[in-house]
């Protein structure tokens, strides 16, 4: 079996072209600058408590294609960085509140999903070895009493129901500082978070209830343009085309003429850049939900045709959402290619037996994670059904923790560019340019709530 501390680095399965290569020996020839540029920004604009970002990587082009407030993977890290995690968690909590010494976690209304609930597990342990008094406060309204729920790994995790007096909120018996949200709100802000004394992080204004994927990229768009005039390059090597069309209802096909012509125009401009840096792949853009999580409301468009073909069926699975919501406006977002492969090591019983061991290489992405404006780790989603151009965040993903023997943080120039320190440095560049938007963002949002 691979050693858990040193996984195996995934295969890109394509050459760099020279336009990426050129930017990947940049971020080392200009790291000092760049870190220096992050520090800025992030002292003008501190960064939010926690975010999770998907990368995709298709060797000519490196870019975001999701950012998460509320990441739920936390158990998926590579134990070994747990050290940066716990750093990075003392740093976010004595900004939000120098004083605070007990936090109440605020976790998605789940009880009988267990994958969802060791994420939760592993962040409480994370912030307990931070030196936090923590307790569950569920705001599922069954959870009326305490729940002990036995994990697979032989964790447990206590929930309790989370109690409002006045303007403050608790767990039977214990007062927090600070409630930190693991919860993405998909359902509607609830009465018991408003108007609270105590910190809520993140604030439930970036909950999905009103939080917008195209507000997110529109920001995020603004800081590739910055960092590529900074450090002379083109934004588009970092930054997926996108478009949105506001209102639109896939079951009664309410703006799908809309939804056809921007698909059409973004084609035509993804066919543009490939021209330009002599890309042979065949253009594709994401159609997705404006809002929401867990993968839901996602499609691959090669056509404006399949946009006007949609059957039933293709058409209800766009219109869910989280929680039972209807989708009710869409992003049209470039598509990237992964051309990043992982094949798991063979197992130890391999050669004991006359029959082959089968074996098949899985389509891969990079999830990193960050705390405050730290990188603290990432794995990668891998799924074996899907192909390069589909949604990865879907029923039958997998999850491999990213290859860190040494800390993402700490390129090596003496080697090459996409060498295994090197690629996850731009992987933490590229996150941070992402974590830098949702700071903006966070900015906007609360100075719009306060309106």
């Amino acid at each position: 079996m691979p050693d858990a501390r040193h996984p195996s680095v995934p295969n890109l399965t394509t050459a760099h072209s020279a336009p990426l290569l050129r930017f990947e020996q940049l971020l080392l020839e200009k790291a000092p600058q760049i870190e220096g540029w992050f520090r800025r920004e992030f002292h003008k604009t501190p960064a939010p408590f926690y975010c999770s970002v998907d990368l995709r990587n298709a060797g000519y082009k490196l870019a975001v294609v999701d950012t998460n407030l509320f990441p739920a993977g936390f158990n998926n890290l590579n134990p070994v960085f747990e050290p940066l995690a716990v750093h990075a968690l003392q740093s976010a909590f004595e900004k939000l509140m120098p004083s605070a010494c007990n936090v109440v976690l605020v976790p998605e209304n789940h009880t009988r999903n267990l994958y969802y609930l060791e994420a939760v597990a592993t962040l409480r342990d994370l912030i307990t070895k931070a030196g936090y008094a923590v307790r569950i406060g569920s705001i599922n309204p069954a959870v009326t009493a305490p729940q002990e729920i036995a994990l697979p790994s032989g964790k447990s995790l206590r929930l309790e129901p989370l109690q409002r007096e006045d303007d403050r909120v608790y767990v039977e018996g214990f007062k927090p500082c600070v409630v930190l949200l693991h919860n993405d709100l998909s359902g509607g802000r609830p009465a018991i978070l408003e108007g609270l004394k105590q910190p809520v992080v993140p604030h439930p204004k970036l909950g999905w209830s009103d939080r917008l994927k195209s507000q997110h990229f529109a920001i995020y768009q603004e800081v590739c343009e910055d960092f590529a005039e900074q450090f002379g390059i083109d934004p588009w090597l970092v930054n997926p085309l996108f478009r949105n069309c506001g209102e639109i209802n896939f079951l009664k096909r309410e703006g799908e003429e809309c939804l056809a012509a921007n698909v059409e125009l973004l084609l035509e401009d993804i066919k543009a850049k490939y021209a330009e840096y002599g890309v042979s792949d065949e253009p594709f853009v994401i159609v997705k939900a404006d809002a929401g999580t867990y993968g839901m409301g996602v499609m691959t468009v090669k056509s404006v045709d399949e946009i006007r073909n949609m059957n039933r069926d293709a058409r209800k699975k766009m219109a869910s959402a989280k929680e039972g919501n209807e989708v009710s406006g869409a992003i049209i977002q470039e598509g990237v290619y992964t051309f990043e492969t992982w094949r798991d090591a063979p197992p130890e019983t391999e050669g004991m037996t006359t029959e082959p061991v089968q074996r098949s290489d899985m389509v891969a992405e990079p999830v990193i994670y960050m705390i405050d404006h730290y990188v603290v780790g990432g794995f990668y989603r891998v799924h074996a059904g899907r192909s390069n151009t589909e949604n990865l965040n879907a029923p039958g993903a997998q999850f491999r923790q990213l290859a860190f023997n040494n800390a993402c943080n700490c390129p090596e120039p003496s080697q090459a560019p996409d060498a295994e320190p090197n690629r996850f440095y731009a992987y933490g560049v590229v996150a941070r340019l992402a974590l830098l938007a949702a700071a903006r963002e966070t900015v906007a949002a609360l100075a719009s709530d306060a309106n």
